[in-house]
């Protein structure tokens, strides 16, 4: 194909591009636009622009209070996911490859069972006796962990074939490394970029979570999601003003994630 047949195709591509990109974002413009609103109802565009309903967030204590303990959740899940999956990962690769068959079976469980499902069984199981969690952060970390396994597990195997792990770890062991050493200081960094997709996609999905918050622990430990569940009578400038905050942490936490991933890659 020539470029003068290139040209009017290119353009159509990007046209077609440009056109989704603009739906898909008008939705969150007309949040963000009735967020900065003092009053918007029965005018085409608001009758002013304010900030207040952001000033009125940020000094919210019950608002840091919950957009805190989303963090320390969703951090703790993927740092016990980290923990306990690049281990098998390595294992699984290196020492049992057919076994990757079955942990793809596996790794849908999660999402094989419908979170409500989930969450009945859990209050059963935990709601009482010696292993009482309920109402509790420690139940949400195990919960979000569940989820973020088939994230985590398909992305980092992704980086895994791409690498070549055997012929890796055998180029490293005759150079006098132990296996152990080879995986720490061979395969590991050249893990990063898959963890860090991983770690991204999983904490994205985790910081959003509803149901499992919603139902295990509610108001007895407070995330983001169930602030913004329970805050839904109030003013819609308010909650506006709440998505946007959400969706504006993730996109600096992505971008910056990024720059860092590039840095270094250079």
């Amino acid at each position: 194909m020539s470029r003068a047949e290139q040209g009017p195709v290119g353009v159509y591509h990007r046209v077609v591009v440009y056109l989704l990109f603009t739906i898909l974002l008008l939705p969150l413009l007309g949040t963000l636009i009735y967020s900065i609103a003092s009053s918007w109802s029965a005018t085409v565009m608001p009758s002013g622009f304010t900030f207040k309903w952001y000033i009125q967030l940020w000094s919210d204590p019950r608002f840091l209070d919950a957009f805190g303990q989303s963090l320390l959740v969703c951090i703790g899940a993927l740092i016990l996911s980290v923990v306990l999956i690049l281990p098998l990962l390595f294992v699984v690769h290196y020492h049992f490859p057919k076994l990757d068959a079955l942990m793809n079976i596996l790794i849908l469980l999660p999402f094989a069972v419908p979170p409500v499902v989930s969450s009945v069984g859990l209050l059963q199981l935990y709601g009482s006796g010696p292993f009482a969690m309920v109402g509790t952060p420690w139940i949400l970390i195990g919960c979000y962990f569940t989820v973020a396994l088939p994230f985590m597990y398909r992305a980092i195997t992704n980086n895994l074939q791409a690498i070549n792990l055997r012929d890796l770890m055998d180029a490293a062991q005759l150079l006098g490394a132990s296996t152990w050493q080879a995986a720490f200081l061979v395969v590991l960094p050249n893990l990063r970029k898959g963890l860090m997709v991983a770690l991204l996609l999983s904490f994205s999905f985790l910081f959003g979570e509803f149901v499992f918050a919603n139902i295990l622990v509610g108001t007895r430990y407070e995330t983001l999601q169930v602030y913004l569940n329970n805050m839904r009578n109030s003013s819609g400038h308010f909650t506006s003003a709440v998505v946007i905050s959400y969706f504006f942490f993730v996109l600096v936490l992505t971008w910056a994630a990024n720059i860092l991933n590039k840095d270094k890659s250079e």
